[in-house]
Formats: structure tokens, sequence, C-alpha cells
């Protein structure tokens, strides 16, 4: 099986045009029905082969001679937020409403509106100017 279209250039030219999903020229037919039904419930598909090239380009470059280290993220963010919370705290500190936070992160706005709540509820926020200003103060986003 000849696998064509999967090196770093193609799948990154891509995904920076807007793509969404890719797959490789040597697709079934399967595969297509399989990736047209996940993208028409919200998903991304990519190959295998895709992912791959995908981790490897996000993957950053050894160092060359070592340094300190960074600091690592604690286990746990305060007030017991999820990191799945914390991740769209940072994007409402961004400025983003929550049909662009579904978006980015493939989920339905029903659950972005419920990690909302939850956020609210475990950060004590009234509002969306309440949890920005919790963000900030905690160094999110």
């Amino acid at each position: 099986m000849k696998v064509t279209y999967a090196d770093d250039g193609s799948v990154l030219d891509a995904l920076q045009a807007g793509a969404r999903s890719y797959l490789t020229k040597d697709a079934d037919r399967n595969d297509i029905a399989r990736a047209l039904h996940a993208a028409a419930g919200g998903l991304a598909v990519f190959d295998p082969r895709v992912q791959a090239t995908l981790l490897a380009a996000a993957t950053p470059p050894a160092r060359a001679a070592p340094g300190p280290a960074a600091p690592a993220p604690p286990a746990r963010p305060a007030d017991g937020l999820t990191q799945r919370e914390v991740e769209i705290l940072a994007l409402i500190a961004r400025g983003m409403t929550n049909p662009e936070i579904a978006a980015a992160l493939f989920l339905s706005n029903h659950t972005i509106k419920t990690h909302i709540s939850r956020i609210f509820a475990k950060t004590g926020s009234r509002d969306r100017a309440a949890a920005i200003g919790y963000a900030h103060r905690h160094q999110i986003g």
C-alpha cells in the first residue's frame, strides 16, 4: 500500500488552509464514509500516518545543551478545575464566545455551557467577567 500526501508540507498546508480532517489518497470507500460521518458530527479525522506526521511536527526539537528545567505544571489546577476547564477558561479569557470555543475544541455548545457552569461554581464566579478576572489572577490564558 503506497502512502501519498502524508508528508509534513502537504498536511500542514491543508490544516493552515482550514482543513479539519485529512485522509491520504489510498483511503478506501469505507474510510471515506467513516470520515464523512465523523466530520458531520463535528469530529476531526486523520489517517494514522497523518497523525504521526502531526505529532512529529508538533514535537519540539531536542535542546543542544541542557539548561534549567522548566517548572512542572501543577498536577491539578487551583480550585479543583480539570485540565479541560482550565483550557476553556483560557479561551474565555481570550474573549472567545461559546460557539467559537465549541468549534475550536470540537465540542457541542451544550458541552461548553456545562463546562462553563462548572468553572463558575468552582471559581466562585457570577459571570464571564468574574471568570476572566479569576483567570488573570491565576495566570490562566
